[in-house]
């Protein structure tokens, strides 16, 4: 009886042991899986962070461009190896691009918080145009981000980084001068001057407010360092032979404030916008020795132990300007559209000879029209101001130059895969008669030989450009264009003279001639 017992017990907790054994092995419920949700609150492409109520979306564009006859983005041909067509100039310059954005967005009882950034990953053909030993050599400091286009090389370029709140914004991004096209009314150049382009960014703070009917109106304060300052010319350093301007530029002692006024409607858009630019030298004797090609600074503008004694002229407000206009719905076919803004500035040149990068100064060359001549040349010196010290036989005073430009395009759709951008543009720049006459008689004195009798000396210039794109879009967001754009410098001295300019063109006789240039891009771009 007592065997039976203990086989029963013996039994019963075996089974029970198993029992426990299998419940633990049966597999625990698991969490909810958390799928990403689309988020339709800010257009397509949006998505929710998964865990938060923020708005995503990554995107941005790969593009390929070749420029013939000019640089990158369709640089033309108007300075250094390029405007002389020496043998150091490269035919052609590539740049592969992607660039990537990142966009997040943030409902708030403030409103709409948002981030957005971006990158561009990119590589050049070495140099942009040139292969010059001064320009490329492994030697010298990177004073280029071309110079890192070596191979397995390249650069991240960084355009918008900014936060917008409460209708701020704190960043890197448009100015609020700007259109909302800033230099590409129709165009793929990057170089369309007449007008403002800020459209890599540049740091500020800025407010926008919505007054309804789709008036708006924003105010700012932009950091003027990078891309809202040209050159002040201390006409103790003259112009190089070729029209080369030393800048002698202070540090920036007030943001630019700027501003515009825009209605937004379905017939188009305009806009006024005004901008304030604080113009300040340096000093009034600066060393005039001239740095070596290729080096890293402001040639012939650097102080001495003496400048500070010497004095400077004093800060003087420059500003611009501008007036936009966007004409939608025209009778030549759906989607058509007319762009165009014009620019008038005095002492803030870059709002108008302005391109994605800085301001050029503009060289080239051309055949001599005059028997005796090597060739011929035509040159424009971009500057905020000019001044020339008393005791060198000026005034001391700031000279604010003036400019003005108009630029725009129309733009067609023949059919659904293909579409033309005609545009074009129109600069001047225009020196005073006090100016005038300080430039002239230092750049005579120091750089022009044996005169001819038909030789006079007017730093004024216009720029002129004209240029047609035509795109095709097989599919959704794949694009092959082509674009043409002629160049045309219009320069104001007359005669001929000696002159020595860079290398390696030689010390000769040279005549003062309008030059023309004309360039030839391609490129393909797929968005995502």
């Amino acid at each position: 009886m007592k065997m039976v017992k203990s086989l029963i017990l013996g039994s019963a907790a075996g089974l029970l042991a198993m029992g426990g054994a299998q419940a633990a092995d049966l597999p625990v419920k698991a969490k909810a899986v958390e799928y990403v949700k689309v988020c339709s609150l800010y257009g397509a492409g949006f998505w929710y962070i998964p865990g938060t109520d923020t708005c995503m979306k990554i995107g941005g564009y790969l593009r390929i461009d070749t420029t013939f006859n000019g640089g990158p983005y369709d640089a033309p041909a108007w300075s250094g190896d390029a405007g002389q067509h020496n043998r150091y100039f490269d035919y052609f310059a590539a740049r592969s691009r992607m660039a990537l954005t990142v966009d997040t967005r943030t409902a708030t009882e403030y409103g709409v918080v948002r981030t957005f950034a971006q990158g561009d990953f990119q590589f050049t053909t070495l140099g942009g145009n040139t292969y010059n030993p001064n320009s490329i050599n492994g030697s010298l400091p990177v004073a280029s981000a071309n110079l890192l286009d070596t191979p397995g090389g390249g650069y991240v370029a960084v355009e918008f980084v900014f936060i917008q709140f409460a209708g701020f914004t704190f960043g890197k991004s448009a100015s609020a001068f700007a259109t909302p096209w800033h230099g590409y009314p129709g165009n793929n150049s990057s170089f369309l001057l007449g007008g403002h382009d800020t459209v890599t960014g540049v740091n500020n703070i800025q407010y926008t407010a919505q007054f309804g009917n789709g008036i708006s109106g924003t105010i700012g304060l932009d950091d003027p360092t990078v891309f809202n300052r040209t050159v002040v010319a201390n006409l103790t350093v003259p112009l190089t032979s070729t029209g080369g301007i030393a800048n002698a530029y202070g540090g920036v002692t007030a943001p630019d404030v700027v501003g515009n006024i825009r209605i937004d409607q379905a017939w188009g858009l305009f806009q006024i916008s005004g901008a304030a630019h604080a113009v300040n030298a340096s000093y009034n004797v600066l060393n005039t020795t001239a740095a070596p090609a290729g080096a890293v600074g402001l040639p012939g503008a650097a102080p001495t132990g003496a400048s500070e004694l010497s004095g400077h002229p004093d800060t003087k407000w420059g500003g611009a300007v501008m007036a936009a206009l966007q004409i939608k719905n025209i009778p030549t076919g759906p989607g058509d559209d007319i762009k165009i803004d014009a620019t008038w500035a005095k002492g803030d040149t870059k709002q108008v000879i302005s391109t994605s990068g800085g301001s050029p100064l503009f060289t080239m060359f051309g055949g001599a029209s005059n028997f005796g001549s090597y060739q011929s040349i035509g040159f424009g010196a971009t500057s905020d101001a000019v001044y020339l010290p008393v005791f060198a036989g000026g005034d001391g005073d700031l000279h604010l130059t003036t400019a003005y430009g108009v630029r725009g395009a129309f733009n067609h759709n023949w059919d659904p895969y293909w579409s033309s951008s005609l545009f074009g543009s129109y600069s001047a720049v225009r020196y005073d008669n006090t100016a005038k006459l300080f430039v002239c008689a230092t750049y005579t004195a120091a750089r022009v030989t044996a005169p001819s009798l038909d030789y006079s000396c007017n730093p004024d210039f216009n720029v002129s450009q004209l240029g047609v794109v035509t795109r095709w879009t097989p599919v959704k967001n794949l694009t092959f264009s082509a674009e043409v754009m002629w160049f045309h410098l219009d320069q104001k001295f007359t005669g001929s003279a000696v002159l020595t300019p860079t290398a390696p063109k030689p010390a000769a006789r040279y005549d003062f001639k309008d030059q023309d240039t004309v360039s030839l891009n391609v490129r393909v771009q797929r968005n995502f």
